[in-house]
């Protein structure tokens, strides 16, 4: 090689080096695009309603959000509160139901198999009441507390997290009013033989990202409306709160439904442990039929994702860029998808000639 091809390797070389160092902020930056890639069809939604100027639309999206955000916090975070609270308190009963429903199904299936004298008593294993097999109250409130203080050690600083926010909302703000004008500049970033065909490509994968989010929010509103109907019927406590908490989780394929099902199965066993067992059995329904009905009705005319790339996608972005990784697996995911096909496989891969021997 000469020296002008290793100059120009080494330089390629520093600018990856460079990126990677930059992974952080790019991604963030990148989130800052996916929001302000859901204002803009929300304000161009408004403006197809009623025409106005495109100031005028993101304000009114934006105190239109405001407002639906204060009101699900209104609604979700204090009976959160309270019933958490409650919950603290009620655990060791619970976990005494728990533990004697336990030792009752093992001595009725020992009996019914060795006899009734196969099975030891409990007095001979020295314990006289199942209690004893529970934490009392202030031992589970030591626990928890030491787990809490944990969990706020691992969380960093609450402080870097909120400036962070503030630099995705203020990016965010900024792009939604001049959309236009950021992506001739992003336009200015490509060669200019290739600026034609990356507008395109930017304009596939703006589509991708935005029927992504309708679907993405259609299927939500089907959970909460499946988890709502269940909830109820089980006559479990919270149903606003538990459904919209699985509505909002279930933008986190995977992770999101699991999480969504914690809360209201620790709710459920408050009342009775068959109210948790039967939480359980209610949500793992509704997340199939989420799965393997109302998402792919919903996205087959959307943006096709394979659960098996949804799921690699998830653990390679949370490996490399952390919890933040894991919430925007699924729009880089799509924006991705659409960069490979158009880029490597259609404008490299379909054009690849075989070069024939030469006699």
């Amino acid at each position: 090689m000469r020296l002008p091809q290793w100059l120009s390797l080494t330089a390629f070389i520093a600018a990856i080096l460079l990126l990677w160092s930059l992974r952080e902020l790019l991604l963030l930056l990148f989130a800052a695009v996916v929001l302000a890639m859901a204002l803009c069809t929300l304000v161009g939604i408004l403006r197809e309603r009623r025409p106005m100027q495109r100031p005028l639309a993101l304000v009114i999206c934006i105190v239109g959000l405001l407002v639906l955000l204060a009101g699900a916090a209104g609604i979700v975070v204090p009976p959160f509160l309270e019933e958490f609270s409650l919950l603290l308190q009620k655990l060791p009963e619970a976990g005494q139901t728990l533990v004697r429903m336990g030792v009752d199904w093992i001595d009725t299936i020992s009996e019914a198999i060795y006899g009734a004298d196969a099975f030891p008593d409990l007095n001979e294993l020295g314990l006289k009441d199942p209690r004893q097999l529970v934490p009392d109250g202030s031992s589970l409130a030591a626990g928890v507390g030491s787990g809490v203080l944990g969990l706020l050690g691992l969380a960093g600083n609450l402080g870097n997290g909120v400036l962070r926010l503030l630099f995705v909302l203020a990016v965010a703000l900024m792009i939604s009013i001049q959309p236009q004008a950021y992506r001739s500049v992003g336009l200015q970033l490509i060669p200019s033989f290739y600026r034609r065909r990356g507008r395109r490509i930017l304009d596939q994968c703006g589509a991708a990202l935005s029927s992504w989010m309708v679907g993405v929010l259609i299927s939500s509103v089907a959970v909460f409306l499946l988890c709502s109907i269940a909830l109820t019927l089980l006559g479990v406590k919270l149903v606003l709160a538990n459904a919209l908490l699985a509505g909002l989780l279930n933008v986190i394929p995977n992770v999101g439904p699991t999480m969504s099902t914690i809360f209201p199965m620790a709710v459920a066993l408050l009342d009775a442990p068959w109210k948790a067992a039967a939480v359980l059995g209610a949500y793992v329904v509704i997340q199939n039929i989420e799965s393997y009905v109302i998402t792919p009705s919903v996205m087959h005319h959307q943006v096709k994702l394979l659960p098996g790339l949804t799921l690699a996608a998830q653990f390679l972005f949370t490996l490399l860029f952390g919890p933040l990784g894991l919430l925007m697996a699924l729009p880089l995911a799509v924006v991705l998808q659409v960069i490979i096909r158009e880029v490597v496989i259609h404008d490299v891969l379909d054009r690849w000639r075989r070069l024939e021997p030469v006699r």
